[in-house]
């Protein structure tokens, strides 16, 4: 009756061994488990029928690997893993794949031994997101996998009509909450961002091709120049300086990446940047203060079309 639950926490510790290292010799598992290398054999035959794909290899002592299979058999994590797991799970509910990570986080807490379920419950996390469409894991899976063959990949996009696009995959990234593929446009000849939830493949994929290099070498920082609208420097491309009539220390608050100085108790310089001339100049007028110009001349011209425009829209 004792023999049942010895083999079980042994085939426990076993798989726990083969998922810290990529080869383990036989002799190397007996002597880690304390037990002959005819029960490692038979502990590795046990493991395999329940569907964990252990390979032998071969050499000198001969030995064992853990790899991929088919299917996904049961899995083995320890505590801080399992908790980490469902922290993870909690946060991705909140985005575009909400429903597949909260049906997953309820299955994974409701194998949880209950000390496991008191510290997942007592963390309390909150994924604060705008409201994102769903992705269809399908669809993250399909270009996935055009990413990783370097295979041309043909689809339907939401934002355009007509033909299908085609375009070379390179990255598969989330900026806000939302899904984006990161790909070479073969019809516009250029760096471009898909949404994922907009994207509908075509099958089957089109011909390999050999990656080109990204601007800048950094998917991360080209993501961010295209959304913020900077250059891959990092630098904003209009950048102005003007002096306020308000403290310094009340412009800071507000100012973002701008650099401010105090020039008098309510008087200040700022020096700030924006995507385009006339967003700089709105930019700094939210600030309700008395504006002076320093330059460029750019600003200047983009403060007197606003003043137009505004002027306009009172009478």
């Amino acid at each position: 009756m004792t023999a049942v639950p010895k083999t079980s926490a042994r085939l426990l510790a076993l798989l726990s061994l083969l998922q810290t290292r990529r080869d383990w010799p036989g002799p190397l598992l007996a002597g880690r488990l304390e037990v002959s290398e005819r029960t490692v054999r038979r502990d590795v035959d046990r493991l395999r029928e329940l569907g964990y794909p252990i390979t032998t290899t071969k050499g000198p002592d001969g030995g064992y690997r853990l790899g991929a299979g088919s299917e996904l058999p049961p899995l083995l994590f320890d505590d801080d893993q399992a908790v980490a797991l469902a922290v993870a799970l909690r946060t991705a509910a909140g985005g575009g794949l909400g429903e597949a990570a909260a049906r997953a986080l309820t299955t994974v807490r409701q194998v949880m031994p209950a000390r496991l379920r008191h510290r997942v419950d007592a963390l309390h996390v909150t994924a604060v997101s705008p409201a994102v469409p769903p992705v269809d894991p399908a669809v993250l899976a399909t270009l996935s996998a055009a990413v990783q063959a370097r295979e041309v990949l043909r689809f339907d996009h939401a934002s355009s009509a007509g033909p299908p696009r085609r375009a070379e995959p390179h990255h598969l990234v989330t900026w806000g909450g939302r899904w984006y593929l990161v790909a070479w446009d073969l019809d516009r000849g250029d760096w471009r961002t898909f949404r994922v939830d907009r994207i509908t493949p075509r099958i089957p994929a089109g011909p390999r091709f050999a990656p080109r290099e990204l601007p800048g070498g950094d998917v991360a920082a080209f993501v961010a120049s295209r959304f913020s609208g900077r250059d891959l420097s990092g630098d904003w491309p209009c950048r102005g300086e003007v002096i306020l009539g308000r403290p310094a220390h009340v412009v800071s608050e507000y100012a973002r990446d701008g650099v401010v100085e105090e020039l008098g108790p309510d008087r200040c310089r700022l020096v700030l940047g924006a995507w385009s001339w006339t967003g700089l100049a709105a930019t700094i007028g939210r600030f309700d203060a008395d504006i002076e110009v320093v330059g460029p001349e750019e600003l200047k011209d983009a403060f007197a079309l606003l003043a137009r425009r505004y002027g306009e829209a009172a009478r």
